[in-house]
């Protein structure tokens, strides 16, 4: 076998512990200084875990100001309402606690703060983002995105349009896991956030610049969620299976960071796009809908991800290990309560052309052109035909 080059950044440091939120404002202090101005910008829908982390801070010394403005596919005028309450406060580093747009917003204010430009100037990495940004910590209250773990931030700009701004900027300087802190979080957001991890770590290991090194965080990442997260759907207070499903959603975050995104996320993020579904269930429908298609071109790495998911290898054809992998990722996205339909989300077979055209739209190109397989414009229109009226 000829390995092939690749690279690998280094990635955030990242600490994990039950409870390990207490230790925070020593963090802080390590890496901003002590009676540091800090900005924590924490998802609205957690005001407890906010004023925790508030109280924790303060405790510590430091200055700090709260931004809540946040919502789900968040808007670039979000991130710099957050930008400009950080130079108000004269911050020196920022805190996300939530989920991954919350961490989003948190990471490209952090990154702008220190400049005139808004959000849109940098999106599709079409402008260098800032080189004199504030520290940045993330704090996750899922366990999915990876955005702690990324150097990227998605936001919906001026136009309405779903984008991304990417660089080493938006690095966080400290990733700070605390399994207790995602407890409250309900089981269908659980399954999504859950299964979103997931897509990351298969499409990391099966994608073009997939890689050996990169493959082996990948495969764990798989493993840890497929073995945990359907107990976490089921008993939320079971701290080693949030922990474990954690660790996961971080650890597909280094991969795809490393790696990239492909088909699932290029329409996933055009379901999001024209319907409003939640990311993780759109990453995992298309995936659902394109796993078997991708599978054509690359039998070998998928087989690898098949046994990574529980599926039998031993004795057994790589084609026929092949073969069940489809149906065990249909059947696992469906144990953890993940709704397959999108009846309900007003989508259906009308929006086949819409859903493919979006897909192939520029701001999803560098995910189209990731992917193991090329897609064509009549593939998007097949594969959204399977996501649209899948039951």
């Amino acid at each position: 076998m000829t390995i092939p080059s690749f690279s690998l950044s280094p990635t955030t440091r990242l600490v994990f512990g039950v409870d390990r939120v207490e230790k925070l404002g020593a963090d802080v202090t390590g890496i901003a200084g002590a009676g540091a101005s800090v900005l924590l910008v924490a998802d609205p829908g957690l005001p407890r875990i906010a004023e925790r982390i508030e109280g924790i801070l303060k405790k510590a010394g430091h200055k700090v100001g709260l931004f809540t403005d946040v919502r789900s596919d968040p808007l670039g005028a979000q991130v710099d309402g957050a930008a400009a309450k950080a130079r108000t406060l004269g911050a020196v580093c920022v805190v996300g606690v939530g989920g991954g747009s919350t961490m989003d917003v948190s990471k490209f204010a952090a990154a702008i703060a220190r400049t005139d430009k808004p959000a849109d100037h940098y999106e599709l990495a079409k402008n260098p983002l800032p080189q004199n940004g504030l520290k940045k910590i993330c704090i996750p209250t899922t366990a999915g995105t990876g955005s702690e773990t990324t150097r990227v931030s998605v936001f919906t700009n001026g136009k309405d349009e779903k984008m991304w701004a990417w660089g080493d900027e938006l690095r966080a300087d400290l990733a700070l896991l605390d399994p207790r802190l995602t407890v409250g979080l309900p089981a269908h957001l659980t399954a999504a956030t859950g299964v979103d991890a997931l897509v990351h770590a298969i499409e990391a290991c099966t994608i073009r610049r997939a890689n050996l090194l990169n493959d082996a965080i990948s495969y764990q990442a798989i493993r840890l969620i497929v073995g945990n997260l359907k107990r976490a759907v089921e008993a939320p207070d079971d701290l080693d299976a949030r922990g474990a499903v954690q660790i996961a959603a971080a650890a597909a975050g280094m991969a795809i960071d490393n790696a990239g995104t492909g088909i699932a996320h290029a329409m996933g993020h055009a379901l999001g796009a024209i319907g409003h579904v939640h990311h993780g269930r759109a990453v995992g429908l298309c995936l659902r809908a394109a796993i078997a298609w991708n599978a054509e071109v690359s039998p070998a790495r998928h087989a690898l991800v098949a046994q990574a998911m529980g599926v039998r290898a031993e004795g057994r054809k790589e084609a026929d290990v092949v073969a069940d992998l489809g149906p065990a990722y249909d059947a696992f996205v469906r144990s953890v309560g993940l709704a397959v339909s999108l009846a309900k989300d007003g989508l259906g077979a009308a929006d086949v052309k819409r859903l493919a055209v979006a897909t192939m739209a520029p701001e999803n190109k560098s995910m189209r052109d990731s992917n193991i397989r090329e897609i064509k414009p009549e593939d998007a229109e097949r594969i959204a035909q399977v996501v649209l009226t899948a039951a």
